[in-house]
């Protein structure tokens, strides 16, 4: 059997149940768009290949790494008034 880690800190993502919500994510979203467009199996196993590879990926980088990553992109804004635009690259004196 294999170990399943627990949160240990107030700062550790949220789980669903055994699994962390961001794992979980994908899988979800993949579901719903499958039974949209009545492909639920199809769905469920690019969902399932999603998570292995995600799951790989998150493992071999460190944490908040997606976060930064679609911070970079633009596609989660920060309500912060410190916080720059994402997209201003350079930074002219």
């Amino acid at each position: 059997m294999a170990t399943v880690e627990m949160p240990r800190h107030v700062d550790d993502p949220p789980n669903l149940m055994l699994w962390r919500i961001d794992d979980v994510t994908p899988f979800l979203i993949l579901l719903v768009i499958g039974i949209l467009i009545n492909q639920t199996m199809i769905f469920i196993g690019i969902g399932l290949i999603t998570v292995r590879l995600y799951g790989r990926f998150r493992e071999s980088r460190a944490d908040g790494y997606a976060l930064h990553g679609l911070y970079w992109l633009g596609l989660m804004p920060m309500p912060h008034r410190s916080t720059p635009n994402p997209f201003i690259r350079r930074y002219l004196p």
